[in-house]
């Protein structure tokens, strides 16, 4: 997991004042500043928060406090915070190791577009984990995450490829465009 969300409105807002702290290495300043606007419902400061626990930047490293911050901001629809989640599921980190709901967090991250979750689900389809194993769909995630700039997948998709029948991977390629034209809603 990494800090994504390091961006905000032009205040000087309890978030805004996280991230310059965060910028200028002040850890636990971050967290404190942070924590403000949690309180208030902000996501981004949530997630920021259950990555900073997840890394033990500014606090000792706690994957279920990782996981409660995250868990609050996936609930907004963040979708950093989705896929965050997912990881923590597929890994057991502050939380049983639950592949069923990784694959859950990862398509809800994956349908607003991010390329690590559409990954992620293009593995679970692969090795059947948490979902019944279906190599077009692995192909189909992993050609819909290599089109939004994830790095390997386009190599894993084409090594697959190579396990795949000519029928298969039509198939595949037809399920990528109705995706693509369902904006990713209901491609799972």
């Amino acid at each position: 997991m990494t800090l994504l969300c390091l961006t905000g409105g032009v205040s000087a807002s309890p978030f805004e004042e996280g991230v310059a702290k965060y910028k200028n290495a002040d850890y636990v300043g971050a967290i404190n500043a942070w924590r403000l606007a949690s309180a208030t419902g902000n996501a981004r400061a949530q997630l920021n928060l259950g990555v900073m626990y997840a890394k033990g930047q500014g606090v000792a490293q706690d994957y279920a406090e990782a996981f409660k911050w995250s868990r609050l901001a996936a609930a907004q629809g963040n979708a950093d915070a989705q896929y965050s989640l997912g990881v923590m599921y597929d890994r057991g980190q502050g939380v049983a190791q639950d592949y069923a709901e990784a694959f859950k967090w990862y398509r809800l991250a994956a349908e607003q577009g991010d390329a690590d979750a559409q990954y992620s689900l293009g593995v679970m389809y692969d090795e059947g984990q948490g979902v019944t194993q279906n190599h077009v769909r692995a192909y189909t995630w992993w050609s819909l995450s290599a089109a939004s700039g994830q790095t390997n997948a386009k190599r894993v998709r084409e090594l697959a490829a190579k396990n795949m029948t000519s029928q298969q991977i039509l198939e595949a390629q037809k399920m990528i465009r109705e995706c693509q034209h369902k904006k990713l809603q209901a491609c799972t």
